[in-house]
């Protein structure tokens, strides 16, 4: 399923004069005391890229939006009617915060305010922003953040509605950006990144919000090995059969359950010549509906299981951007899929599953399930050869209480945890390293087995980090690693902000798109 999709280009028109159905423009607020000295208007700055707005409507344009209840705040959108004063009926004013020391505000900033103003603008076939570029070395960075966000700002899952909803508007069909040069190379260079990157996103959102009876592992192998074909990526999927005789112990175990057999995808990018010689490893987690199993999960709030598979989404769709971008560097999407189910065949609390590496592991709890899986697909990586590995998976609900909805948790090897971390900032999902402590792990020692699945002395405390410390056993020791906890970023389910519409957000998409550029250009 496809959803509607948004396409943008540069303009270097004179904004009052572009025939579009809305212009958008950034204000921002004034301090405390600036405001109490200048009165009502004086509440609102313009942002650059506006004057020739401001100029048509005679000087008169913040102190009208003042009036409207425009205050700056980052994200809000003031709709105001042109009346003729310049050529779009409509002008949009998207708030961008405190007026910044520098030329422009942060990208992340920008991102979000495009996102909000062009999702505010569903129903307008056609859209210019007008914000702030500056003309220096950020100026790549902000278009690239202003491109990012209205591409996103613009997706709208197609959904399954029999009927059309006459409230339900279509997203922006067309978004011009305003720029001094629309022909400059490195601005086209720019937006011909954006759309590539924001496609992969929309596309992992897609995946992640598809309906589970539609996504069960043998589909979802399918879809994804399609597009990675077509995008002219090498692909190898191994079904059951394969697994199991692979010695795939996690996968098979926690696939046995359901009546929709487990899947490893392996999708590869070669450089042409080689590249630098680097080999960079994407590991995701693919659990298209995650029930706990035999230690079974509430029923409330089970529905949004289906975004269990958000890891594996953002790096199959991760993979089709490389394609695309070329990057030169090695990389390989490790897809590991299941359906975690009760049945008569499901894999119990006591079993003992032994690994693609050989290790012995005795499961405590069904529902630690997504690192059974992911211990396989890394072992795996490792043994396919790389010198980073990067993980992602909607892994524990205990990143969600330390770090909240937005930040994921990062895991792994220091160095390579900080490159997470600015990958983070950079791209506006930011990541936050935790450590791996030994007694954690000495609490995971087993009776029976190599390692347990859990510290059941700890019992929930510090689940975010044993998943980690489970996760690490399965590194290769010559292989530096981080491993990406989004349970919480990886699924939306508040009301629509900035760039984020509710549901799947394709985070970490972007993150590991720009570790791949960091680990090209400086290994």
């Amino acid at each position: 399923m496809t959803s509607p999709r948004t396409t943008l280009s540069l303009v270097d028109t004179d904004p009052a004069e572009l025939a579009v159905d809305a212009i958008v423009i950034g204000v921002h607020s004034q301090s405390g005391e600036q405001a109490a000295t200048s009165g009502l208007a004086g509440t609102l700055l313009l942002s650059s890229g506006a004057e020739s707005i401001a100029a048509a409507f005679d000087g008169k344009l913040t102190e009208t939006l003042a009036l409207l209840g425009a205050t700056g705040g980052p994200g809000e959108v003031i709709k105001l009617a042109t009346l003729g004063t310049v050529t779009a009926p409509l002008v949009v004013a998207v708030g961008l915060g405190a007026e910044p020391t520098g030329a422009a505000p942060n990208p992340e900033i920008l991102r979000r305010a495009a996102g909000a103003a062009v999702r505010a603008l569903a129903g307008a076939p056609r859209v210019a922003l007008a914000l702030p570029l500056p003309d220096d070395a950020d100026a790549a960075a902000a278009l690239r953040a202003v491109a990012e966000g209205a591409l996103l700002g613009g997706y709208r899952f197609a959904g399954y509605k029999t009927r059309p909803q006459p409230t339900r508007r279509e997203p922006v069909a067309e978004v011009l950006v305003s720029v001094p040069d629309a022909s400059d190379a490195t601005a086209q260079a720019e937006v011909a990144r954006a759309q590539a990157v924001a496609g992969a996103v929309r596309l992992s959102r897609d995946w992640v919000n598809t309906a589970p009876n539609e996504l069960r592992p043998p589909a979802f192998a399918e879809v994804v090995a399609a597009a990675a074909r077509e995008a002219g990526l090498t692909v190898e999927v191994l079904d059951e059969a394969e697994l199991k005789a692979g010695g795939y112990g996690g996968i098979t175990a926690v696939g046995q359950g359901s009546e929709a057999p487990p899947r490893l995808v392996k999708l590869t990018y070669t450089p042409e010549g080689g590249g630098t010689g680097k080999r960079v490893a994407l590991v995701g987690k693919g659990i298209t509906f995650d029930t706990g199993g035999i230690s079974i999960k509430p029923a409330q709030g089970m529905w949004e299981m289906k975004s269990d598979m958000a890891g594996a989404a953002a790096v199959g769709a991760a993979m089709l951007a490389v394609a695309a971008l070329k990057p030169s560097v090695a990389v390989s999407g490790y897809l590991p899929m299941a359906e975690n189910m009760p049945s008569g065949t499901s894999y119990r609390p006591g079993d003992v599953v032994t690994m693609f590496n050989g290790k012995r592991v005795e499961v405590l709890n069904t529902d630690a399930e997504g690192r059974m899986i992911l211990g396989d697909a890394i072992a795996r990586a490792c043994a396919d050869g790389c010198d980073y590995l990067f993980e992602t998976s909607t892994l524990t609900g205990g990143q969600v209480i330390s770090l909240g909805k937005r930040i994921a948790g990062v895991m792994g090897t220091p160095e390579l945890c900080e490159r997470v971390r600015a990958a983070g900032d950079a791209t506006g999902e930011p990541a936050w390293p935790m450590p791996l402590p030994d007694d954690v792990r000495k609490g995971m020692d087993s009776d029976v087995a190599d390692i347990s699945q859990v510290n059941a002395g700890m019992d929930r405390a510090g689940h975010m980090l044993q998943g980690g410390v489970f996760l690490r056993e399965f590194v290769a020791d010559d292989v530096a690693w981080a491993h990406i906890d989004i349970a919480g970023p990886g699924y939306h389910s508040g009301e629509p902000t900035g760039y984020w519409t509710k549901g799947g957000t394709g985070v970490p998409v972007r993150t590991l798109l720009h570790l791949i550029d960091d680990v090209a250009a400086n290994g």
